[in-house]
């Protein structure tokens, strides 16, 4: 009997725990998932921020060692770059459109204003979120630059937020491997080869739980989620930035038949368990390394472009995240601040979001945390901080982890167009877990 393609487990991971989370909820066990059931969905995304940093170090030293010619280095970073920056922009303005079409503001009453408000304007949650950008915003113009570089590397890859910091430290150390030349260098890349081999079997054997940890995941997001009443008022709202990520999956999908001649729904078939997973994590970070093993084994793109292009784009491009910005500082306008919806400030959110979206932490949450960074940019009220976010904070979750898998599916595209471009797009090579078992066995 054929053995059932992961993503399909995944899948019927994911809608088996959405059900038994509505059991639970009617049974009220919230306790017992919290207790029983959490844990290893937990357990799994834990394991997977434990591989990251080390993946990322030894696929991106073998990447730049692996290059005989450093202008390729460059011409992969400028690439890399200017295509996050157009697609981040094409998604912003994408949101501002759509919020301003179709005003998803217009159907809120001052009674649902009320009482999200009595709900969470006051919650540790959002006041955590305010303060985290104030000291964001309080920083210089050259801040993010001076965060890039850390003053100990031991201490950045000690920290799955630092992702910038370990991305700065390794291409460092692979430039200079390259110009200490190849038989100096040769016995620290065969560690770092032997030990990037090592790594991505290990996302393998991770791989093998993930129909049971997405189930622990969704069961337990069901069972936490708010009052139904108020997510049926912000259901126009929620739909808006649905769609707008939809509308994005079809803007990659072009991009990838356009840029790489690959078929999209091929693309998207091997993508997949990454999608899935990012949608039952809501991070990034926790997914990165799931997503290179699929675009590099499963969709042929080269490492030397993988290394960069991927870990890079889970802290910088946040093309989800970014919509959903234009889209939740548009609403929070339509509802409480109608008076400040000037084309200029519009604008303003493009530019800030756009901004914002760069070293933004790729865990979950991280975009309320742009957000208020945006209303600031347009002189939103200052009091009404804590009712704006109220009024988003009931639906982030669930819209967290679509923009999630709309920022892995970004970082996959922009992968595949980067290779393409630079002639490093392959033949797909998919491995196995048990490639070499009857080895050891």
């Amino acid at each position: 009997m054929k053995k059932l393609e992961l993503h399909w487990q995944i899948l019927i991971g994911m809608l088996a725990g959405l059900l038994f989370g509505f059991i639970a909820l009617q049974l009220e066990w919230q306790q017992f998932v919290a207790d029983w059931i959490k844990p290893l969905g937990t357990i799994f995304v834990k394991l997977l921020k434990l591989i990251a940093v080390p993946l990322i170090v030894a696929s991106l030293i073998k990447g730049i060692s692996d290059l005989k010619d450093i202008s390729k280095f460059k011409n992969i970073g400028v690439r890399t770059i200017l295509i996050y920056i157009g697609t981040t922009i094409f998604a912003i303005t994408l949101g501002l459109l759509l919020v301003n079409i179709l005003q998803p503001g217009d159907g809120i009453s001052q009674e649902t204003v009320d009482k999200l408000t009595n709900t969470y304007a006051n919650s540790s949650g959002v006041t955590a979120k305010i303060s985290e950008a104030s000291k964001q915003k309080s920083s210089g113009p050259l801040q993010f630059i001076v965060d890039m570089v850390p003053d100990n590397a031991v201490s950045a890859m000690s920290d799955n937020k630092a992702m910038l910091q370990v991305i700065f430290f390794t291409i460092f150390l692979g430039i200079s491997m390259l110009l200490i030349g190849e038989k100096k260098a040769k016995p620290l890349k065969d560690f770092f080869d032997g030990l990037n081999d090592a790594i991505l079997k290990m996302v393998d054997l991770i791989m093998l739980v993930s129909p049971y940890a997405v189930f622990a995941l969704l069961a337990n997001v069901v069972v936490t989620s708010g009052d139904p009443d108020i997510l049926l008022a912000l259901l126009k709202y929620a739909g808006t930035v649905v769609i707008g990520l939809l509308l994005m999956i079809v803007f990659y999908s072009i991009l990838v038949s356009v840029f790489t001649k690959k078929n999209p729904l091929w693309f998207l078939k091997e993508l997949s368990p990454a999608q899935l997973l990012a949608f039952s994590t809501s991070s990034s970070a926790a997914t990165l390394p799931v997503t290179m093993e699929r675009v590099e084994e499963h969709l042929g793109v080269d490492k030397e472009v993988s290394s960069f292009v991927l870990p890079v784009g889970a802290t910088i491009n946040m093309d989800g995240t970014s919509l959903y910005q234009a889209v939740a500082a548009v609403f929070a306008m339509q509802v409480l601040w109608p008076e400040g919806l000037s084309f200029g400030n519009q604008i303003s959110i493009v530019l800030t979001a756009l901004l914002a979206s760069i070293g933004s932490a790729a865990v979950p949450g991280a975009g309320m945390v742009m957000l208020v960074i945006v209303l600031e940019s347009i002189g939103f009220p200052k009091e009404l901080y804590p009712v704006a976010l109220a009024l988003i904070f009931a639906v982030d979750r669930p819209l967290d982890m679509l923009r999630t898998t709309i920022n892995v599916t970004g970082d996959a595209t922009v992968s595949m167009i980067v290779a393409k471009s630079v002639g490093k797009l392959g033949k797909p090579k998919p491995k196995e877990w048990d490639d070499h078992y009857d080895e050891v066995k």
